[in-house]
């Protein structure tokens, strides 16, 4: 029996899962602001600045902070498994991961949620 020592008891089935949820919220993240960008050619900040007051594109942009951030940490998780073989190279890499998109997502909410 394999025992599950760096993800989190987490199977490879739910990875799979929260990959292909989180590449299908980016996709529709990234075709409504296509469309948007091509429906509203001459883009003002006051026009950008509307979108981004409506709480429910607010809460779309957090999702597709959320599923970037899961979709990179799954990914760059599994490369990391893959391809660095020393332990302290590899948990050095995943935390700097870890450490780089926590404050993706923090910067993201006060960019969103700020004042």
């Amino acid at each position: 029996m394999v025992n599950n020592i760096t993800n989190f008891s987490r199977s490879g089935l739910s990875d799979w899962v929260l990959q292909r949820v989180s590449a299908v919220v980016l996709a529709a993240y990234s075709v409504f602001m296509v469309g948007y960008l091509l429906l509203h050619p001459n883009l003002d900040y006051a026009t950008w600045s509307g979108l981004f007051e409506n709480t429910a594109m607010r809460i779309f942009s957090l999702m597709a902070f959320i599923a970037i951030a899961a979709h990179a940490w799954i990914g760059l998780w599994t490369v990391a498994t893959d391809y660095m073989k020393p332990t302290a190279l590899r948990f050095g890499f995943q935390v700097f991961v870890i450490l780089a998109l926590f404050i993706f997502l923090v910067w993201g909410v006060q960019v969103l949620w700020g004042a």
